[in-house]
């Protein structure tokens, strides 16, 4: 019986032909549990053409980056991809922002527009930048700046433009901002409202340089740790113009008309580090450099300072000021250096940190 059994198994295998693929799923075909002849067919699918991400033509975009920039674009290109992150269009002929420029693009954090000829912006154009940090406008033909930026705005750019106003109302309300730079503009202290930037508890650094500014601005924040304004018209320093500024460190006031600082005045800026008062028209020391603790480097060259006394820099007793002195410029004034006492610079780090020079 068994051997019977053995022989039938054998003559099965024995009459099945040998496997001859016809077709790569033909396995598949031969599965009786898929139910699938071998003459059966799959359903056609329809071939589907590769969608491209969006960009506009001529731009290249990357990792939620758009460069548009150096293309001779005179308008805002359409088709942005909605994920920017990056928008750059500097360097092209744009003259006009308008609204729905930049619809859907909620993602942006970085607009660049550096370098076109834009004069005018719509009040709503700025609108859909929801998470706008960095507006770079600078090089352009700007009157005034732009209404209703965002409020997550934290740095903004807009030097070399046309601008004669900074209006409170349109400030207002840019709590976040960091950064100002309104430096070569024909800007005139009239033009500065008072006020301008209060409000701004985060505001460090303000660069009004190069413009026709005679004063320095008023009701600046107190978070202020760097102020420029070189290059301006201002004619003297007084207490009120420092006022409020306990976390300065750095003020620029190099190549303006500067004939006096009043006494108490540098008082308003006890964690002043650096102080630039080079091409001016002092006639002597600032006072109060040596009631300062904290401060590091002094720029007095191309004044009129004709004398130095012995206690213009440092105070009288050893171990009260906090840093010594790095940097301390008195070249190109008629000082004659053999005159100043070896004393004079005693809380300075090292002898090579003062330069003297000749004059002229």
């Amino acid at each position: 019986m068994k051997a019977t059994f053995i022989f039938l198994l054998l003559a099965q295998v024995s009459w099945a032909g040998p496997f001859q693929q016809k077709g790569l799923f033909d396995f598949m075909l031969e599965d009786e549990a898929s139910g699938i002849g071998p003459d059966d067919h799959f359903p056609e699918v329809p071939e589907l053409e590769p969608q491209a991400p969006m960009c506009p033509f001529r731009c290249q975009c990357h990792l939620r980056v758009v460069q548009c920039s150096d293309l001779g674009l005179d308008k805002v290109p359409k088709d942005l991809p909605p994920d920017t992150a990056l928008l750059d269009l500097q360097n092209n002929k744009i003259t006009e922002i308008k609204d729905g420029d930049f619809k859907n693009l909620k993602n942006l954090h970085t607009l660049i527009l550096i370098n076109n000829k834009i004069s005018k912006i719509s009040p709503g154009a700025f609108a859909p930048l929801v998470k706008l940090e960095r507006l770079y406008l600078s090089k352009n033909q700007l009157k005034e700046l732009p209404e209703k930026m965002p409020k997550t705005l934290q740095e903004l750019r807009v030097h070399e433009n046309e601008i004669t106003k900074v209006r409170k109302s349109v400030l207002n309300g840019l709590n976040q901002l960091i950064v100002v730079e309104l430096g070569t503009n024909p800007l005139k202290s009239s033009g500065i409202e008072n006020g301008a930037f209060q409000g701004m508890k985060k505001l460090s650094y303000i660069r009004i340089a190069d413009t026709n500014i005679t004063t320095i601005p008023q009701d600046l924040p107190s978070s202020l740790t760097e102020l420029h304004l070189d290059g301006n018209k201002i004619t003297k320093v007084d207490a009120a113009s420092l006022k409020g500024l306990n976390n300065l460190a750095k003020l620029g006031l190099g190549f303006n008309s500067i004939s006096a600082v009043d006494n108490d005045s540098l008082a308003n800026t006890p964690h002043l580090r650096e102080l630039h008062l080079n091409n001016n028209k002092l006639i002597k020391v600032p006072g109060g450099l040596a009631d300062h603790k904290y401060i590091q480097v002094v720029y007095l060259h191309n004044n009129n300072i004709s004398a130095i006394g012995p206690n213009d820099f440092c105070p009288p007793g050893y171990n009260t000021k906090k840093a010594s002195y790095s940097g301390v410029s008195l070249f190109s004034n008629p000082v004659q250096y053999w005159e100043i006492q070896p004393s004079t610079f005693r809380c300075v780090y090292v002898r090579s940190a003062i330069q003297l020079g000749n004059y002229k």
